[in-house]
């Protein structure tokens, strides 16, 4: 398991990944509450209410932008 800090661009902490072997990635934000989660194998992304929010892109960390 990888984890990465994602921050903004004033270098505040925004949130965190963790990417698998598998090709799973959750995000979490900074409190720890899972934002959603992609996968590679789907090759999409869902948000925390399990909802495609990405088709063809497995993308976590296009849950951080509002």
């Amino acid at each position: 398991m990888k984890t990465s800090t994602i921050r903004d661009g004033q270098g505040r902490i925004l949130g965190n990944t963790a990417s698998f072997s598998n090709g799973d990635t959750v995000a979490r934000d900074r409190s720890g509450k899972i934002l959603g989660r992609s996968s590679e194998t789907f090759n999409n992304t869902r948000d925390r209410d399990d909802r495609i929010t990405r088709n063809n892109s497995a993308d976590a960390n296009s849950l951080f932008r509002k």
